[in-house]
């Protein structure tokens, strides 16, 4: 693949920056065709397909974030001189070529698209046909931004295709496909990985569950609860799950305080036998697929464990492995659990909501990933990247 110099990529990085910010009223009136068109009932949904004068200013932000960062390429790993005097060098290198499916979050398409650019790979960006209107104008600017600096347009497209046409693509790709990552339900992430022709990373659901342990401080675990629960119901780092230890002192008063404190919040829950046996009101779990379920919605699962082992193994087995979270005030307890977790971020005392590049200081991100390979956990700038070996010689020759 060619390598854009680093310059013309902020150039053109500039150039996007000024088109989105010339064109902010357009891609706001483009916005409103989708939402008008959309079905209001999935709120989740329609919470990530708003662009306003605040999401486009958020948009430019990441544009001009990932300019002011270091090109990623080139970047130096490791050098060594053999005795042979052979020597092999190891540096960063673009992955090629990308694609991204994800649907209504048009900000995507700002993220996705600066993010590989700037790593030196073209993007394909299959956006939900929701935000159709908003992606054609998101697109323009890019093609108006990389037009303005004679550099080609295919570094970054929209695949105009509908779901049929994208899974024959991904079936039989017709041009090369170096990397793709579905952002999306576990049936679109269970098609790519059955038909990719190239690596896949995926950017699992949230499902995200967070144990109180006896020792908790009590208002503190309420405050991060409703944060974690409240603050973003669409976010894949939304809370899902509490599990409550049986032995927290007092339990009877926090399960009703606890349920108490959701219902002010709006926030329907869902209980196990213990929760519902000392609250009123509360839905008990009837299906044990809703332990797997992520619920996208003001609904919240309340249940009582039996120790942090107990919990370990209950989250473990149904969490999405994106972010978990233990209030305690026991630094080893915290320790034994962050470290037996199965989770891309774990946290003690904190919100699940700070898995999200921007609060973790990586800054734009492509997508949360969920894979052990080769990177877990927001995917900035410095992980659309791979790795080549540079290797010199002067007539070497092996002999063994």
């Amino acid at each position: 693949m060619k390598l854009l110099d680093s310059k013309l990529k902020d150039e053109v990085l500039q150039s996007m920056i000024d088109a989105l910010n010339k064109n902010k009223h357009g891609i706001i009136e483009a916005n409103k065709k989708d939402l008008d068109a959309f079905n209001k009932d999935d709120q989740a949904l329609y919470d990530r397909l708003i662009v306003n004068e605040a999401k486009v200013d958020d948009m430019i932000r990441a544009v001009q974030e990932v300019k002011d960062q270091d090109d990623p390429v080139g970047k130096m790993k490791s050098s060594i001189r053999l005795d042979s005097g052979l020597e092999i060098i190891n540096k960063t290198d673009p992955f090629g070529t990308i694609l991204i499916i994800y649907e209504s979050r048009p900000d995507v398409t700002i993220e996705a698209a600066v993010l590989a650019f700037k790593a030196n790979n073209k993007i394909l960006l299959k956006g939900g046909k929701e935000a159709y209107h908003s992606n054609i104008a998101l697109e323009q600017c890019w093609h108006e931004a990389l037009k303005a600096n004679g550099v080609s347009k295919d570094w970054i497209n929209l695949m105009h295709l509908d779901r049929n046409a994208t899974q024959e693509f991904l079936r039989n790709p017709d041009e090369k496909l170096d990397l793709i990552v579905p952002r999306g339900g576990e049936r679109l992430i269970g098609f790519v990985k059955e038909h990719a022709q190239c690596a896949v990373l995926v950017s699992g659901r949230g499902n995200n569950f967070l144990y109180v342990s006896p020792s908790a401080d009590w208002e503190m675990s309420k405050k991060v609860i409703i944060n974690a629960k409240t603050d973003k119901i669409s976010g894949c780092n939304a809370l899902d799950k509490v599990l409550l230890d049986k032995k927290l002192p007092d339990l009877s008063t926090k399960i009703k305080d606890l349920v108490k404190t959701m219902e002010a919040a709006k926030v329907s829950v869902v209980g196990d036998e213990t929760v519902e046996a000392h609250t009123q009101n509360v839905e008990k779990i009837e299906d044990n697929a809703l332990w797997k379920e992520e619920f996208l919605a003001m609904k919240i699962l309340i249940a009582v464990c039996d120790d942090i082992d107990d919990a370990i193994k209950v989250i473990n087995e149904n969490s999405g492995k994106h972010s978990s979270v233990i209030m305690t005030s026991d630094k080893k307890e915290a320790e034994k659990y962050m470290q037996e977790i199965d989770a891309a971020a774990v946290y003690q005392n904190a919100s699940s909501r700070f898995t999200d590049g921007g609060q973790m200081g990586v800054g734009a991100e492509l997508a949360i990933s969920t894979d052990k390979l080769h990177h877990r956990g927001p995917l900035g700038l410095e992980q659309l990247v791979t790795n080549k070996y540079y290797v010199f010689g002067d007539g070497h020759i092996r002999n063994s």
